[in-house]
């Protein structure tokens, strides 16, 4: 009796796998993303009441701080990173999602690096994120930002930036909760404290000095500024309103440049990559 020898095809390992293994899980993301119109209208709501409803209602109140400038020109780059921030951990609790459906262990289990499927869920939070962020873009003018080619570039990549920051968070919190309920708690409790002590609905100058020290550790911050910074320097703004609410960031008096303070989001968004992938690493 003679037995057929059937070859076995191995899959090949290295870089260009696990890059491979990255683009189908950021793929998905995208996919997922685009096909949920509900997901997709109702993360617009709250930036719209943000801007056209508290904008509105509060602007007869702070029209004489705020130089001339419109209230709701002041909150548009603050809502617009506002709005990454919970577009990009919501995203990446799609993992607990995935795990309590079955998914997860499936990719868990696949022939190919945890660390792959964590890079690929952070840029497409990112990736997610930023899409959402582009919509909110189109209602600039409505709240006088102009359009302008190069403003809108470098905002989409402020943005990008930072969602990739806030998708590894999510990851990080994500790679240990079983229950999708307990993970929309959590991030609405992280999220919150991130979004209003950012600088996202204030100007950090003249704060308190507690609640100034707050804001200052917190890295949504360092993507706020920037992202206020860029918008602020396409509009026509007074001198004494616009170092009033376009006021730079400074430590012990060194005035931090914007480089910097990209640089502060994306070192920070690479050490919440690493921990989530060490703690995928170790998942079951």
């Amino acid at each position: 009796m003679s037995t057929n020898t059937v070859p076995i095809r191995v899959v090949d390992g290295g870089l260009s796998h696990d890059v491979r293994a990255s683009k189908m899980v950021w793929k998905r993301e995208l996919i997922r993303f685009v096909n949920d119109r509900i997901r997709i209208i109702s993360a617009l709501v709250q930036p719209i009441l943000f801007l056209f409803v508290l904008g509105t209602g509060l602007s007869s109140l702070t029209n004489s701080s705020t130089g001339g400038v419109s209230l709701r020109t002041f909150l548009f780059p603050g809502i617009l990173a506002t709005s990454s921030v919970f577009t990009a951990v919501f995203s990446a609790a799609s993992v607990v999602w995935d795990r309590e459906f079955g998914f997860l262990r499936e990719m868990l289990v696949a022939p190919i690096r945890r660390s792959s499927i964590v890079v690929g869920k952070a840029f497409g939070a990112a990736t997610v994120a930023t899409a959402q962020s582009c919509l909110i873009l189109l209602l600039g003018p409505l709240v006088g930002v102009p359009y302008y080619p190069m403003m809108i570039v470098v905002v989409i990549g402020e943005t990008f930036v930072l969602a990739f920051m806030l998708g590894a968070l999510g990851l990080v919190i994500a790679a240990n909760i079983t229950r999708l309920h307990s993970m929309i708690g959590l991030t609405q409790m992280l999220v919150l404290p991130l979004s209003f002590l950012s600088g996202a609905m204030y100007p950090i100058s003249g704060l308190p000095s507690w609640l100034k020290t707050l804001t200052l550790i917190n890295p949504v911050t360092y993507s706020v500024q920037p992202i206020r910074h860029t918008v602020f320097g396409y509009l026509d703004v007074p001198d004494d309103a616009r170092a009033r609410l376009d006021a730079p960031i400074e430590w012990w008096g060194w005035e931090v440049p914007m480089g910097v303070q990209l640089m502060i989001v994306v070192a920070t968004g690479l050490v919440f990559l690493a921990i989530a992938a060490h703690l995928f690493e170790r998942a079951e």
